[in-house]
């Protein structure tokens, strides 16, 4: 190579002039690009970074007590020889209870303080009599919880030792990029310590919770590595592993850890309260589809879409039902997850201002939010209606709708000042039936406008064809929780 580089002829004259710059230029290029390799390359090794971290991870068991089955033993066909045998046998062993049996399980944790405070997962623990905790060194000391989080599957633990604790601290996971090279670190299958290595394979994931955030990895996490860390190669905390997707049980490459941005406004609140303490806007809210947005007059189908407003934060600020939040503490709203994770992670009796679309503009509004726990707390299941009354003769849309009457009211359970139009029958094969709306269910609204009789339904649907509108909005209640469906007018 370097020979060729030595007798490399360039151009003569003017053409020279030119060249040489431009050669330079690709030189420079090429060692650019080759430091950015070098960069963007595997880590020559790991060992440094595990030596650093390891210290502050820990093992943990659980020991639960459990009452010993009695009556157990050999089953035998009836009429065996050996029946008389075993039931003697068995009724000897049952004359006196049994002690009860202790159970065990393993888990993973990491310590964040130098005074014995320790993050792990909130099923590890669960249900736990005893709870011991194993460090690197070998040490071992009891520990107590501090607080649990079983929506995001968060705990808090706490020991007391006589010398200052190894910790670690929490990174930024949301400035993690899909490739950048992650460390686990844990308990995989009851073995002990381990390490294992591999990049961030997605971001924002969502498995099954309210406030889910996941980070995916491909760096092999089994059985008893839940609760343990996820480290950048700075060393911080970026995730908590907590789950993994495989069909038999062992790592398949797909992990799945819990971002260190929910995860440390939770462990803040379980240092300081015992308990979280979130923020509660008080809407029942559902995704804008294109067909919605279309119907409400929206450029962009995006923000949460109000289907009720319950008495709470929400009413006091002047929310609606129908309004499209679009904006909240200064923070687009993408969908319903969004705004329920914005929510979530403010702070109690804090006052945001949420901007909303409203009648083809847009409204800013100051709300003071409640807690979510007291709401929940507080939250009592709406009744299940009956079986639907016979299907009338009024249809528009592929519905076949009836105004609502007392004995209505009685069996389909609905309050007694609720006004609106019964569904007694769907078209399969229409829009309608696409969207999930079913019999018995209460249209309350029509393109934002209550409605008590087929004549005002029939009315609203004509002003909105004359208007060109391709759909329309239909506020629909079903055991007691309202949706919107968009139906194309078509």
């Amino acid at each position: 190579m370097i020979s060729q580089v030595q007798t490399l002829t360039l151009p003569t004259n003017a053409a020279r002039v030119k060249f040489v710059p431009l050669f330079f230029m690709a030189v420079v290029l090429l060692i650019m690009q080759a430091a950015m390799a070098v960069a963007r390359g595997a880590p020559e090794t790991f060992a440094d970074l595990a030596e650093e971290v390891s210290p502050s991870v820990v093992n943990i068991t659980t020991s639960t007590t459990v009452s010993s089955r009695i009556g157990g033993g050999p089953i035998v066909p009836e009429g065996s020889p050996f029946e008389e045998f075993f039931r003697e046998f068995n009724d000897r062993s049952n004359r006196g209870e049994r002690a009860p049996q202790r159970n065990q399980a393993l888990g993973s944790g990491f310590v964040i303080s130098e005074d014995g405070f320790i993050v792990t997962n909130n099923h590890v623990i669960e249900g736990a009599d005893e709870i011991l905790v194993e460090f690197f060194s070998g040490e071992e000391l009891p520990a107590v919880v501090v607080g649990t989080d079983v929506n995001t599957d968060i705990a808090v633990l706490k020991v007391e030792s006589e010398t200052a604790l190894p910790f670690v601290s929490f990174g930024d996971s949301d400035i993690m990029r899909v490739g950048d090279w992650v460390l686990a670190v844990g308990n995989p299958l009851g073995q002990g310590f381990s390490v294992s290595a591999g990049i961030i394979s997605a971001r924002n994931r969502e498995l099954s919770g309210t406030y889910d955030d996941f980070l995916q990895t491909d760096a092999a996490i089994n059985r008893g590595n839940s609760g343990g860390p996820l480290f950048n190669m700075d060393g911080n905390v970026i995730g908590v592993n907590t789950a993994i997707l495989s069909p038999n049980g062992g790592s398949i490459g797909i992990g799945f850890s819990m971002s260190s941005a929910v995860v440390t406004r939770v462990v803040d609140q379980l240092r300081e309260f015992g308990e979280t303490r979130r923020g509660w806007l008080g809407v029942r809210i559902q995704d804008v589809g294109d067909d919605v947005a279309e119907a409400l007059g929206l450029s962009d189908a995006r923000g949460a879409l109000v289907s009720d407003v319950p008495a709470g934060p929400a009413e006091d600020g002047g929310i609606l039902a129908g309004d499209v939040i679009l904006s909240f503490d200064g923070t687009d709203v993408q969908d319903t997850s969004d705004l329920v994770r914005q929510v979530g992670n403010s702070a109690v009796g804090q006052a945001v201002r949420v901007v909303v679309f409203r009648d083809g503009g847009t409204q800013t509004l100051l709300v003071t939010l409640g807690r979510r726990e007291t709401a929940e707390a507080a939250n009592e299941p709406a009744a299940s209606p009956d079986e639907p009354v016979e299907p009338s003769s009024t249809s528009i849309l592929g519905l076949e709708l009836s105004e609502i009457t007392d004995e209505m009211r009685e069996q389909l359970g609905f309050a007694p000042n609720v006004i609106g139009l019964v569904v007694m029958d769907v078209d399969p094969d229409s829009d309608a039936a696409s969207k999930g709306v079913q019999i018995g269910d209460l249209v309350t609204e029509v393109g934002q406008r209550a409605i008590a009789t087929t004549e005002a339904f029939e009315g609203i649907i004509a002003e909105a064809r004359e208007a060109g509108r391709k759909s329309v909005l239909l506020l629909i209640q079903r055991d007691g929780d309202p949706r919107f469906v968009a139906l194309p007018l078509n």
